[in-house]
């Protein structure tokens, strides 16, 4: 648990930040500059608010009223950069040993082989830094921080170094930390997809303000927040289960509140619970069930809620058995359609559109 009210003024800059986040993974989101690293280094004791309260886990360590301000070490939080900041000079097991040996034995919650297994990093262990690729420094950063015990991990832009193959990589193994450990997570990021894959709680910053705060799929299905969210990568986030497997044409069914999905590239298990990214420009709409066609993913529901633009977009929220899905269309076909609120339609979306880019573990 995480409890922040501070504020902090940094030259023209102000932060003026209030939430409260629960659940092992919440995300801090906003575009560069909006506040997330500041508020991150408030929450670590790297940067001290000018007033507020800083509460983690039930543990107060900052009250500008009390007076109380714990040391950065005294905090017990695992710091991710956006490069592996790995100490040049020691192998990778010495940099992994680096923070458990000066955690005592009391307090350590994890073993050295249990988080090497987890990151798969088992081959590097007597390998020197400047050797190691970009994912696999961080994997190693993950891991020294995990062994140091700490009772919150602080994510910044952990992935923001590496090219997309190393990105997918690593964003497994989080998603593994996320699932198989206990230890919290705060993810600052900027990139919808690493959010909708990764977290429960949503933050979304702008200019040192908290604009919207809750869990990841109301905060995306909110028409309101697109121009903060991005609205080329904007959309909706379903949660859904694996229902079946077509191998012979890498077809993956899965099954939600609403329906079915069919997505590709899948390659999680039958019974698994998963989240689906379904982008607002992959969505069209149609008042009738089409006959033939090449739309795999036909979704009925019932228009929740209009939004239209001075230009030729509209966007429309459409409820799916309480799964929000959201389309971005053109006012023309908006009018021409007819469609209002309470209206009913169906959402068509390629197959295709819904990839392993799009598919994350729930």
């Amino acid at each position: 648990m995480l409890e922040l009210d501070v504020t902090k003024q940094l030259g023209v800059f102000r932060l003026d930040a209030r939430f409260r986040a629960e659940g092992k993974v919440t995300a801090l989101f906003g575009r560069s500059g909006s506040g997330k690293t500041t508020l991150t280094n408030l929450v670590a004791g790297l940067v001290r608010p000018d007033r507020g309260r800083v509460v983690l886990n039930e543990s107060v360590v900052f009250d500008s009223e009390r007076g109380t301000d714990v040391p950065p070490h005294r905090r017990r939080l695992g710091y991710i950069f956006q490069e592996g900041r790995l100490l040049p000079h020691l192998t990778v097991r010495a940099n992994l040993l680096y923070g458990f040996r000066r955690t005592p034995a009391s307090e350590r919650s994890v073993g050295l082989d249990e988080v090497v297994g987890l990151l798969g990093i088992e081959d590097l262990l007597e390998r020197w830094p400047g050797a190691l690729s970009g994912g696999e420094k961080q994997r190693v950063a993950i891991g020294r921080a995990l062994l140091a015990s700490p009772r919150m991990l602080l994510m910044d832009e952990p992935l923001a170094s590496l090219d997309n193959l190393r990105k997918a990589e690593v964003l497994r193994y989080i998603e593994r930390l996320r699932d198989e450990l206990s230890v919290p997570i705060v993810y600052v990021s900027h990139s919808i997809e690493e959010v909708t894959r990764l977290a429960h709680t949503m933050v979304v910053l702008s200019e040192g303000s908290v604009v919207a705060q809750g869990t990841v799929r109301d905060i995306m299905s909110r028409l309101d927040l697109a121009p903060f969210t991005g609205r080329f990568e904007a959309g909706a986030v379903i949660e859904a289960r694996v229902a079946a497997h077509d191998l012979a044409y890498e077809i993956t069914r899965l099954e939600f509140a609403g329906g079915e999905l069919f997505v590709t590239g899948v390659d999680a298990l039958v019974g698994e619970s998963v989240r689906v990214r379904v982008r607002a420009r992959d969505v069209a709409l149609a008042l009738e069930r089409p006959g033939a066609t090449t739309f795999r993913n036909i979704v009925k529901g019932r228009v929740a809620a209009i939004v239209e633009s001075d230009g030729p977009i509209a966007e429309v929220q459409l409820d799916a058995g309480g799964a929000m899905l959201v389309a971005r269309i053109t006012r023309q076909s908006l009018h021409e359609l007819g469609l209002r609120e309470g209206a009913s339609a169906y959402a068509l979306i390629k197959a295709v559109a819904l990839d392993r880019h799009s598919v994350g573990y729930a």
